[in-house]
């Protein structure tokens, strides 16, 4: 998929306001920095999760805190920056400055001190080649903020930029799919994520994984049939069970994926079963787990990227599954679906289509920043396609689950509703629809045990009427 919901970046607590201007060896400066270079590639089109990947590994966590910060904050950090400087800096100088005015702009879940960030800032500016000749300008710019925060902040308070931290396009376009709900749908998004993570029942249960929890005083509850929600985010390497296999990370709302389209099913039978679209593999791994081992059920994980192919391998060795795995475009089943599967229908299929990560944000706050309108159109062609190309390799009464990490309509029950409309032989089973993020909003009728903290998703399970 365009942005995966199976992840959620490790971050520093919001809440957690530091006055010293080091953590151990590392200059906030140096965070700074390496912060506002990160911004300035994500508005020429890098993901935050690419452009981070360019910063020194021992600044990487903290930068990444500091990045994802600004991504919440950004609409009202360029709104007090038009205020200060009504002609756009050049685009590092810029993005140092929207860092900081982000960072500083409201005391009370600022990470640091607003004279140490102004400070540190400055000094950033000073040891950049790229930035020295701005660092006075810089200077001025946040002093005055300084002393007229209040002023500014209530001059830029209507703006829906500084108001939404979201394009225009986007609130317009929620405003439209999602009338009663698109301001919910905003301040979820400019809120953290939980850290939510998939029980492996095949090796344990979610009662032990709590009791284990427990015992080491991390506190977390159950959350849907297999989750876990913890109350504090860890790194991965440090979530007791994870090396084991015994959890994986993914949220609760990507977890109704496998019962979705495998409940119901007589899974002691050779079933052939389809993840298009799978990398990174969790709800491959998931589809595996909810069979059991014992399954005689034929898996295969289809993604067009290799490397990220090389992430189902790795979910699936740490859980102890097994599954095909193709590198391959969904798209043309001539290449991959004769010789791998023999051409033989599938029973199920599981399309996680690739889409504008528009019910992630909260998770991926760049994402609203790195999208175009045009892209939303763009990617319903491509889902339609797919959705078109692989129901054909649907055998008669087998199971198309489609799925998206979109709360856009284009992305979700306007496709279905087009497809059903030119597709005869398709019926649509009951189904979730449009999740909306956390709040558990639903147009179609929604499982009774659907958690209620979860990302943004679209389900609908189509089956294949028999000839």
């Amino acid at each position: 998929m365009t942005s995966s919901s199976e992840r959620d970046p490790v971050r520093a607590p919001a809440s957690a306001k530091t006055s010293p201007a080091t953590h151990g060896d590392i200059a906030l400066w140096q965070q700074l920095q390496s912060a506002a270079q990160t911004l300035a590639a994500i508005r020429a089109g890098q993901s935050a999760t690419a452009a981070l990947l360019q910063v020194p590994d021992e600044l990487r966590p903290g930068v990444r805190a500091l990045v994802f910060h600004v991504m919440r904050w950004l609409g009202q950090a360029e709104a007090l920056r038009r205020k200060l400087a009504p002609r756009t800096p050049p685009p590092l100088p810029d993005a140092l400055l929207c860092t900081a005015l982000a960072l500083a702009w409201r005391e009370s879940d600022a990470p640091y001190e607003s004279f140490t960030l102004v400070d540190q800032a400055v000094e950033a500016a000073k040891r950049s080649p790229g930035m020295r000749a701005q660092s006075g300008f810089i200077n001025a710019c946040l002093r005055r903020f300084l002393r007229e925060r209040d002023a500014l902040v209530a001059a830029t308070a209507q703006e829906p930029l500084a108001m939404w931290n979201h394009p225009r396009w986007w609130v317009d376009r929620l405003k439209r799919d999602h009338p009663r709900q698109w301001q919910d749908i905003l301040r979820t998004n400019n809120s953290h994520a939980p850290m939510v993570l998939r029980v492996n029942r095949q090796k344990t249960t979610v009662a032990q994984v709590l009791r284990a929890f427990d015992a080491i005083d991390l506190e977390a509850e159950a959350v849907g049939e297999c989750g876990v929600m913890l109350q504090r985010a860890l790194p991965v390497e440090q979530i007791p069970g994870f090396a084991q296999g015994l959890v994986s990370v993914q949220d609760a709302g990507a977890q109704l994926a496998a019962p979705l389209l495998l409940r119901g099913l007589d899974l002691s039978r050779t079933l052939r079963v389809l993840d298009a679209c799978a990398a990174p593999g969790g709800k491959t791994a998931h589809l595996r787990e909810f069979a059991g081992v014992d399954s005689p059920m034929v898996l295969t994980a289809l993604d067009i990227d290799a490397r990220r192919c090389e992430r189902i391998h790795e979910n699936l060795q740490r859980l102890d599954l097994q599954a095909q795995v193709l590198v391959a475009d969904a798209q043309e089943p001539a290449q991959w679906w004769p010789r791998h599967c023999g051409s033989q229908p599938f029973d199920a299929i599981l399309l996680d289509a690739p889409c504008t990560a528009s019910g992630i944000v909260r998770r991926h706050p760049d994402v609203r920043w790195l999208r175009r309108e045009s892209d939303v159109e763009q990617l319903a062609i491509v889902q339609a396609g797919l959705l078109t190309t692989l129901w054909r390799l649907l055998a008669a009464g087998g199971r198309l689950l489609y799925c998206t990490c979109s709360v856009f309509r284009a992305e979700g029950e306007h496709q279905i509703e087009a497809f059903l409309a030119h597709n005869r032989d398709a019926v649509l089973l009951p189904s979730p629809g449009h999740l909306l993020p956390r709040n558990g909003a639903q147009l179609h009728r929604v499982p009774d045990n659907l958690p209620c903290d979860h990302d943004g998703f679209f389900y609908a399970l189509l089956q294949k009427r028999a000839s």
